[in-house]
């Protein structure tokens, strides 16, 4: 039973488990900013700008986290670095668009928020790109 608590053991078994994070935190949202991307303009019009720069710009650096920088987390490239801007989007999505409410209609966004923070801090573990090249 010790042996399962070895950290030889557990390592791979980490990484994978962080494999399968990323893969589903960083694939859905690329979803979601796959189609803002793709209609840009109609999703433009209903983007409120949530810090009065300028509707586009905010709605374009939305679309860049959502769909840029998933697609990052996803192949575990930059990932720490990647995350910050979909832990600003998705804080921007819990505390202003849904005030806070993460038990109701914020729960989505909460969950992302929450899970790019802990990528974060645990990085992308052994099986990325960021890993591949020695990051």
């Amino acid at each position: 039973m010790k042996a399962l608590f070895n950290s030889k053991y557990s390592e791979p078994s980490l990484s994978l488990g962080l494999l399968i994070f990323r893969l589903a935190l960083g694939g859905i949202m690329l979803h979601h900013g796959f189609d803002k991307l793709t209609h840009f303009e109609k999703y433009l019009g209903m983007f409120k700008d949530p810090f009065g720069i300028n509707n586009t710009l905010s709605f374009g650096l939305l679309v860049f986290a959502e769909f840029f920088c998933a697609l990052l987390v996803t192949v575990g490239l930059l990932t720490r670095l990647a995350c910050v801007p979909l832990i600003i989007a998705m804080g921007v999505a819990v505390f202003m668009a849904h005030k806070g409410h993460i038990f109701n209609d914020g729960e989505t966004a909460a969950l992302y928020f929450f899970g790019y923070i802990a990528l974060l801090f645990t990085g992308p573990g052994k099986y990325s790109l960021d890993k591949a090249i020695g990051k």
